[in-house]
């Protein structure tokens, strides 16, 4: 897999989306080796009654349409969240739509939500199930743009999922859907969680077997909307939150030609902003919640600051641009290595350790 730093003078040479299908496409035919098994004892965690072989994720917005999740859990992810998946197919916003910032190690998107649909996505979680294959998969959900109801498309997106997916998320933060962070206003998100935990226990009776329900909300949030955040998922007893998604904000450091485009910047950029609203959320939720860390993770110490900052788990997928495959089993050795330095033995125990 260190082939990856021979390969992408090339891959530089082509549009960063077709880079990226062209990563899903390998994916897909087994072109990419799959990682050694096994992980070091002090990464395996449990959350949400599920056990997690490691705590380092894929985010959604790399296999939007689950077609390759297998392929990128035997890169030695502990879990892949697959989506974002809306109701309906839909084509997305106009191209280009996908930038690298080199210089930055950052990347701007304004996909807005490209999706097959849930007809395609339901397909493949059914044949994956079937076949009884290992690994925790999440079933990341959105609405259409052109929708009349976003509640009813978050409802169905959970109603077609909730029985094959390990675990669930609303993503209602994304910048490039027109009204959609809307749905983080106080009452629009107790009535689309409530609504959204209404339809998962009617699909399954049995409250064991029921997937645990997550939020994905934005970075850019002020404090009064990181305290709503907090309220309403305390009140409504969701089960988890992610922070974050692509910000809106530009630094002033930023060097690339590209920083001026419209959409969301992920990446390095993005870490210190996302991990202050990490830290700030897992105080306001008092540590009863757990979190997801998203943002601008390039190493094992951006993973470990994110723990400590208050994230059960973390997730990755900007920086594999930069870094390819490999990425993974380098932020997971590290990790295991700056745990076991600070006496830790095991995630868990480092959870918030700066926050409290």
């Amino acid at each position: 897999m260190d082939l990856y730093a021979l390969m992408r003078p090339a891959l530089g040479l082509v549009s960063p989306e077709r880079a990226h299908e062209l990563a899903l496409a390998a994916l897909r035919h087994g072109l990419v080796p799959a990682a050694p098994d096994g992980d070091d004892p002090v990464l395996a965690t449990r959350v949400w009654g599920l056990s997690f072989p490691n705590p380092v994720g894929l985010a959604a917005g790399f296999d939007k349409n689950a077609e390759a999740v297998d392929a990128i859990l035997g890169l030695g992810f502990g879990f892949v969240e697959a989506g974002t998946v809306t109701p309906r197919p839909q084509p997305g916003n106009p191209k280009p739509r996908l930038f690298r910032l080199e210089e930055d190690e950052g990347v701007i998107n304004r996909f807005g939500f490209n999706s097959q649909g849930l007809d395609p996505f339901v397909r493949r979680l059914e044949a994956r199930r079937a076949a009884g294959r290992p690994g925790i998969v999440g079933a990341n959900v959105g609405k259409n743009k052109d929708t009349a109801d976003a509640v009813d498309d978050y409802a169905a997106g959970i109603a077609a999922t909730c029985r094959l997916a390990d675990y669930l998320v609303c993503n209602i933060s994304s910048p490039n859907t027109p009204g959609l962070r809307s749905l983080q206003a106080k009452v629009e998100m107790e009535t689309l969680i409530a609504h959204a935990i209404a339809v998962r226990d009617a699909a399954i009776a049995d409250p064991a077997a029921r997937p645990p329900l997550l939020v994905k909300v934005a970075p850019d949030l002020d404090d009064q909307g990181l305290c709503d955040v907090a309220e309403v998922a305390l009140e409504t007893r969701v089960d988890g939150l992610i922070m974050g998604n692509t910000t809106l904000a530009r630094p002033a450091t930023l060097k690339s030609r590209f920083k001026g485009e419209t959409g969301g910047l992920s990446g390095k950029p993005l870490f210190a902003l996302s991990t202050e609203r990490l830290a700030a959320l897992y105080r306001l939720t008092r540590g009863r919640i757990p979190l997801v860390g998203v943002g601008g993770i390039a190493s094992g110490a951006d993973a470990y600051a994110k723990i400590r900052a208050g994230a059960s788990l973390v997730q990755i997928y900007s920086a594999m641009v930069f870094g390819g495959p490999c990425l993974v089993a380098r932020v997971k050795a590290d990790l295991a290595r700056r745990l076991k330095a600070d006496g830790f033995t095991s995630v868990a125990d480092a959870v918030g350790a700066d926050a409290r």
